[in-house]
């Protein structure tokens, strides 16, 4: 019975030590995922790296793979990329110099906008209170006859 105690102990330290090694490969997964996620896949184009079925896209998500597995960071990664193919291979652009209109352009757009709309409100409200109630167009007497004849049946 003594006998199998340290061969139990080595049993659940392998068992541990599979987990633990489990463990750290999900974690590098998820940073390969969170990384092709930023890059452009060059055959689809409309999808990531993480997301496109192209052949060229798993073998990005490998170079990928490879180069975090590597040690380098997330950043140096992507640098990496855009080095090859330009700042194009980036699904979101940086935020920084020329780029930084693609950020602020839509908001801008989207102040713009409602400013005008609320600018044409004010006008059409003032107009139609600077004009005041309409009056009533005046009915001559062959056309009340010929409604109340309509009417009644």
């Amino acid at each position: 019975m003594r006998a199998r105690a340290p061969l139990v102990g080595l049993a659940l330290a392998l068992v541990l030590a599979a987990g633990a090694a489990a463990q750290a490969r999900r974690v590098a997964e998820q940073q390969m995922h969170d990384v092709a996620a930023q890059l452009r896949c060059v055959v689809c184009q409309n999808l990531s790296v993480a997301d496109s079925p192209s052949e060229m896209a798993s073998q990005m998500r490998a170079i990928v793979r490879e180069r975090l597995e590597a040690g380098e960071a997330p950043e140096q990664v992507v640098q990496y990329f855009v080095e090859r193919y330009g700042e194009w291979i980036l699904l979101s652009p940086r935020r920084h110099g020329f780029n930084l209109l693609v950020w602020v352009m839509p908001a801008v757009a989207v102040v713009v906008g409602f400013t005008l709309v609320g600018l044409v409100l004010v006008r059409w409200t003032r107009r139609g209170a600077a004009a005041g109630p309409v009056p009533p167009t005046p009915v001559d007497a062959a056309m009340r006859e010929r409604i109340r004849r309509e009417i009644e049946p």
